[in-house]
């Protein structure tokens, strides 16, 4: 999502709610937030400070400076906290990444890296987005990859990793713009032609690119995965991002 650079009024309650943000605590807070713009904008955050008048944003592995008096609220992330160490690279769940991986010739610690970033390996987490499961899918896309029970974690990793090797079919093995198009969508790499301006989306590129990173220092030497062969997924489900 984009921060506006434009101060924009609002109302008497929007003003209370600012004073009261004001006085809060200038320490980062221990789980992830999301902070309401007068845009109407909202970001997903890991962090904040309160500096000068100005909030300053942890989102992935970056920052974003907001104004004071931009932001309306501070929300609680609904249903888990994502901003937990990640796993080690044979963490949960691994025979069915490991499975999917070999069925779709996707990378397993791409896998592992995007079930942690998603949900932090939580297999009934819920996004504000309806987004479900261990590699947060949306119900529709789901349901075109053939799910029946979205938190089911073998049924969810495999949707999710097919998913995943469409794009990278479709990007020819461009790790950047398929994760970017599976948090924001493939209709948005389309519009602008690389990763879209939006913080939220380039900080979750960052993340996971880092976690994969990690993971592949980390785990034993093998053979990069193939890309899988193309399928008609991505143009089905080109409107809808599978995660938040």
């Amino acid at each position: 999502m984009r921060v506006s650079s434009r101060n924009r009024a609002f109302g008497t309650l929007a003003s209370a709610a600012v004073t009261a943000l004001a006085c809060a605590s200038l320490a980062a807070p221990a789980r992830s937030e999301y902070f309401v713009l007068s845009s109407g904008q909202r970001l997903h955050v890991d962090g904040y400070q309160l500096l000068d008048g100005k909030y300053r944003l942890q989102i992935g592995g970056g920052f974003v400076d907001a104004q004071a008096d931009q932001v309306v609220a501070i929300e609680p992330e609904d249903v888990f906290i994502s901003n937990a160490p990640a796993p080690p690279a044979r963490g949960p769940y691994r025979e069915l990444i490991e499975a999917a991986a070999s069925r779709y010739h996707v990378d397993a610690e791409l896998i592992a890296s995007v079930i942690a970033a998603e949900s932090n390996f939580n297999p009934k987490a819920i996004s504000r987005r309806n987004a479900r499961g261990l590699m947060q899918l949306l119900p529709q896309t789901a349901a075109h990859l053939g799910v029946h029970n979205i938190f089911d974690p073998s049924e969810n990793i495999d949707a999710g990793t097919h998913y995943l090797s469409d794009l990278l079919t479709l990007y020819k093995n461009d790790v950047a713009l398929t994760l970017a198009a599976y948090n924001a969508g493939p209709l948005r790499v389309q519009q602008y032609g690389r990763v879209p301006p939006y913080a939220e989306t380039q900080g979750y590129v960052r993340k996971v690119r880092t976690a994969y990173a990690k993971r592949k220092a980390a785990a034993p030497t093998g053979a990069k995965a193939a890309p899988a062969a193309p399928t008609d997924s991505v143009v089905a489900a080109a409107t809808t991002p599978a995660g938040r």
